[in-house]
């Protein structure tokens, strides 16, 4: 029986990188299709079936697959240069359960699944949680097929190439009925739980959240022979509405608002830029409060563009509404684990797509610095350990 730590362990070398720090594992690279089969592997080494769906999904079965299942997971790709928690934890905890439950004699009175989601992040096609979005119908599918990746890789390309049907990308009505009651073990992202609070928490409800792209297009020339006042650069432009998302958000409590991604295009240090694409993410718990806060920064922006000699366009990649947990399973839980408090969370997550179609619930682990989506993530050995056996504790009572 190998704990969290020794699971984690044995993938520490997998898809570091070397410029950013931390991992860099986007779906279908080198370093997330290695994680695939180390996940395979190790589930076959605990007696489960294993089998990948036609979106690119992987059930790792505990029993006979079929309707109604105990289902748990999380996904195996990161944000470039992420922390060693974000996701694998997740994994890595499902197996180290099921080797405490079978250690404990538990006998399944339901089939019991582990199941791994692909482009949970985002990260190389730019919809966060596109492997259970296809599964629940939540994207369009020709949307889907169509997205590319920095290189200009279509999705549908890059499926192909990993042994998916591009014509069979979508919702799986079969797939999604296997799924009785869905529970997500996942680093806590913030400072919910805080440098000494408890080791595990119960998700609430995760903030309404999506992304955008703004792309800001003015007039390609040369540095050098350009004069200042002559210049219609959308690279000056981005630098104040980037400026301006921080400061509209900042004055809507309870909102966040980032550009964590910026191209300028040609993207030479001697060139005045054509256009510049920048990603804005955007949260709030209110979705409306959302959908204005996105409109004053369009606005903004428009405006900023104008007093440079550019023009903007807005382009919504993808949008989750705030979601609410559901509440019949998050009280069993709470009962199960009475010391663990309830924590609302402003990460979006797989399980936050399958609640508006079966129960869905989340454990977060604690990250006594707060700091996600970076090297500087950290669990406690003890606290990951801790963890899986609550993880096993809630799944023996659902069973």
């Amino acid at each position: 029986m190998e704990t969290v730590n020794q699971l984690l362990d044995s993938i520490k070398g997998v898809g570091r990188d070397a410029v950013r720090g931390g991992y860099s594992r986007a779906v279908y690279s080198t370093a997330e299709l290695d994680l695939r089969a180390w996940f395979i592997e190790q589930a076959l080494q605990r007696g489960l079936s294993v089998e990948t769906d036609r979106n690119g999904i992987i059930w790792a079965w505990w029993g006979k697959p079929q309707e109604g299942a105990l289902v748990t997971g999380s996904h195996l790709d990161s944000v470039p240069g992420g922390g060693a928690f974000d996701g694998p934890l997740g994994v890595a905890s499902a197996l180290a359960a099921v080797d405490i439950l079978k250690a404990r004699g538990t006998v399944p009175a339901r089939s019991l699944a582990i199941t791994v989601f692909p482009e949970e992040e985002g990260s190389r096609f730019g919809v966060a949680c596109l492997g259970s979005r296809l599964l629940a119908g939540a994207i369009a599918v020709d949307k889907a097929r169509n997205l590319r990746d920095g290189d200009g890789n279509t999705f549908a390309d890059v499926a192909r190439t990993n042994g998916l049907d591009p014509s069979h990308l979508g919702p799986d009505a079969q797939a999604l009925a296997r799924i009785g009651d869905f529970v997500e073990l996942h680093v806590e992202q913030g400072k919910g739980l805080g440098a000494h609070g408890p080791a595990i928490a119960v998700g609430s409800s995760i903030l309404g959240h999506g992304r955008w792209k703004l792309s800001i297009s003015g007039q390609g020339n040369h540095a050098g022979t350009t004069l200042m006042a002559d210049r219609a650069d959308p690279m000056v432009a981005a630098a104040q509405i980037i400026v301006a998302v921080r400061d509209t958000a900042a004055a809507q409590p309870d909102a966040r608002a980032t550009v964590g991604r910026l191209m300028p295009v040609p993207g030479g240090t001697n060139v005045i830029a054509s256009r510049v694409d920048m990603w804005l993410d955007a949260r709030h718990p209110d979705d409306a409060v959302t959908a204005r806060l996105i409109e004053s920064i369009h606005g903004t922006a428009r405006h900023i563009a104008a007093g440079e000699g550019c023009s903007v366009s807005l382009t919504e990649e993808s949008y989750s509404d705030t979601v609410h947990f559901d509440p019949g399973l998050s009280r069993r839980i709470s009962g199960i684990l009475p010391d663990a408090p309830v924590l609302a969370t402003g990460a979006g997550h797989d399980a936050g797509v399958l609640s508006a179609h079966v129960p869905s619930a989340m454990l977060f682990v604690r990250n006594p610095s707060g700091i996600s989506h970076s090297p500087e993530e950290y669990v406690a050995d003890e606290d990951a350990n801790a963890g899986a056996v609550a993880l096993a504790d809630v799944l023996e009572g659902l069973l």
